[in-house]
């Protein structure tokens, strides 16, 4: 089976005239640039503010003809160049983006350039929390039905290195509110909001704006798939003929919902009955709504309900997102360190302690996070919290009065903690709401750690 490639653009070109490339970040999305750029035969400065970028050593091994600067930035470095490739990470208001807009020079960021130069189909995913599980989902029911796909952006392989391997069918690309602040062109088959929830704050400054990043990723769709339980999500598809409807609350001919019937749940497509959530391997109420965020995606693009069915019975889950570690004791102990927001954290929280109590560990770096947003997922479900990281405070100020609250200095004492005041028939869940950065290189290190003090602590 092959999706059909019809209705696709024209190739895009990258800005005319602009021979010469100043690519601002040295991460991985930073390498990912400056590697497709001086494939395409144009000449690269590759610069950090940073003295000693992650990526240092493999641009000066595999891109040897590229310029790298690191450290403060001089601004005489714009006076060398035609365009700029601006990294998620770097913030758009940095002084020498500033001064490059001023002087009409184009910046772009990986995503732009990825869809000015692709003619292959895409799907476009975007969401506060439960993007990397959609994203996966997606690209295995496509995989399954035949069809050769690619995945990344914002999980996985970078988008510019996608396109350096042989040309596949399809790609499917999870998308964060950085990659999407500087798109323009982007023209997704289907464009799809899980949700909307405070998050990177600290970056965008309101969520407004945060929410008009995520829309961005709507504008060129040929199909788009929303969320009807988010009201910010759901404001952005009234009275638009592109949209097909995912809902836990809201059954009708045009939505994707769950059924209830003898006391099983369904998911459903208005009245045809697609999947019994109970065969799920993804548990909770949020993965139900990702699992009909992906039907309704990959029904747009027409893939069978056999394979959907298929996908979603093996489907496992993603590392460090609502893993079960093991059960030990009678507790069970669930790792979603990936719940890097507020948002992430609350739908774990319902979903996992939907009908018993137990111990949540969390805490980091909040990013401007208002945690008060938390309090109704753990009113009734969560009967400690353990707190790690810098923002343990703001934390337990926000939900100090809801239930104990216990510090740790760091993973391993957590862990202990949390066995001690866990009972037999509850579930501990690590799940931060917050970054990883203040205490470990990312949220995956955080997942392994918590993962290595759990067995541990039994022995295993």
């Amino acid at each position: 089976m092959s999706v059909s490639t019809r209705h696709i653009e024209p190739v895009l070109s990258l800005p005319p005239g602009a021979a010469r490339w100043l690519v601002f970040g040295m991460g991985n999305t930073g390498l990912s640039c400056a590697r497709f750029l001086t494939g395409q035969g144009y000449a690269v400065t590759i610069i950090d503010t940073r003295d000693v970028p992650p990526m240092l050593e493999r641009v000066r091994h595999e891109l040897p003809m590229a310029h790298a600067y690191c450290g403060p930035l001089d601004e005489n470095l714009l006076t060398q160049v035609d365009a700029l490739a601006v990294s998620p990470g770097v913030p758009l208001d940095h002084p020498l983006i500033e001064t490059a807009r001023k002087r009409g020079l184009p910046i772009l960021g990986d995503i732009e350039i990825f869809a000015r130069t692709t003619q292959t189909p895409y799907v476009a995913i975007t969401g506060s929390n439960g993007k990397s599980t959609v994203t996966t989902l997606v690209a295995e029911m496509l995989a399954a039905a035949g069809i050769a796909v690619g995945a990344g952006a914002n999980l996985g392989t970078p988008a510019l290195d996608l396109l350096a391997g042989p040309t596949p069918d399809f790609f499917v690309l999870e998308l964060s509110s950085f990659q999407l602040e500087l798109t323009e062109h982007l023209a997704a088959r289907v464009g799809c909001i899980l949700n909307i929830t405070p998050d990177h704050l600290d970056r965008h400054g309101t969520l407004a704006a945060y929410a008009e990043a995520k829309a961005r990723i709507l504008t060129h769709a040929q199909c788009l798939v929303l969320n009807a339980d988010d009201p910010r999500t759901a404001k952005l598809g009234i009275a638009d003929s592109r949209v097909r409807w995912f809902s836990l609350r809201t059954t009708g001919p045009d939505y994707y919902s769950i059924l209830t019937r003898d006391g099983q749940r369904f998911l459903v497509h208005g009245e045809d009955v697609r999947f019994p959530s109970a065969k799920l391997r993804i548990k909770g109420a949020h993965n139900e709504l990702n699992a009909l965020a992906a039907l309704a995606i990959t029904d747009c693009l027409g893939i069978s309900p056999a394979v959907q069915t298929q996908v979603l019975e093996h489907f496992s889950g993603l590392e460090h997102r609502c893993r079960l570690v093991g059960e030990y004791d009678g507790i069970r102990w669930f790792n979603d360190s990936k719940g890097t927001n507020v948002g992430a954290s609350a739908a774990a929280i319902e979903g996992l302690f939907d009908g018993h109590r137990g111990v949540l560990i969390a805490g980091g770096q909040g990013k401007g996070a208002d945690f008060r947003t938390l309090r109704a997922a753990v009113l009734g479900r969560v009967h400690t919290v353990v707190l790690i990281g810098e923002d343990a405070p703001l934390l337990d100020a926000a939900l100090g009065d809801l239930t104990k609250v216990r510090h740790a200095s760091g993973m391993q004492e957590a862990v202990e903690i949390a066995r001690a005041l866990a009972n037999p028939g509850e579930s501990v869940l690590l799940s931060p709401a917050c970054a990883s950065f203040d205490m470990f290189e990312n949220y995956e290190a955080r997942g392994r750690a918590f993962e290595a003090a759990v067995r541990g602590m039994y022995l295993i």
